[in-house]
């Protein structure tokens, strides 16, 4: 019988989680690599930030964080030299985040290792295999995202 530390590696939810920690590890690792120190706790601002730049708010919601959290992280980022904060040229009272010249250096260098990921992932499992995990995925997602109230049966 398989131990509870080997029931809970072969749960699909905790693979996810696997996944996405590690792969997010190496993206994070490829962006410090290529000159651009930062945390994983950054992706949450880097991984949504609109290129117009975004509300503190609008980055908090999407990345399911408080308020006061987000301005922690974006406080870092300004001390890197990643995000600026400017008025809101459609409301006087409000800040947008927006991307300075390094910010979009650096999402430039985490595209780059995001392709490298793909590629790994295309050598991995073929291109086929890759194409049908995309397919599972956004299945999985679609579905996820729906309010559970409303699946079927």
């Amino acid at each position: 019988m398989p131990s509870t530390d080997q029931q809970r590696r072969a749960n699909t939810i905790a693979m996810l989680g696997q996944a996405y920690s590690l792969l997010g590890f190496r993206i994070v690792d490829g962006v410090v690599g290529a000159g651009y120190p930062q945390k994983p706790s950054h992706s949450a601002v880097f991984a949504q930030i609109k290129r117009e730049g975004s509300r503190l708010t609008d980055l908090a919601r999407g990345a399911n964080m408080t308020p006061q959290s987000m301005s922690e992280v974006v406080a870092e980022l300004i001390d890197l030299g990643y995000v600026e904060r400017r008025p809101d040229p459609t409301d006087g009272r409000a800040k947008l985040i927006v991307l300075t010249a390094r910010g979009h250096a650096c999402i430039d260098a985490g595209e780059a290792t995001i392709q490298d990921l793909e590629a790994d992932i295309t050598t991995l499992l073929g291109k086929q295999g890759h194409n049908q995990l995309r397919t599972l995925l956004t299945k999985l997602l679609a579905t996820a995202a729906r309010d559970p109230h409303d699946r079927p049966e």
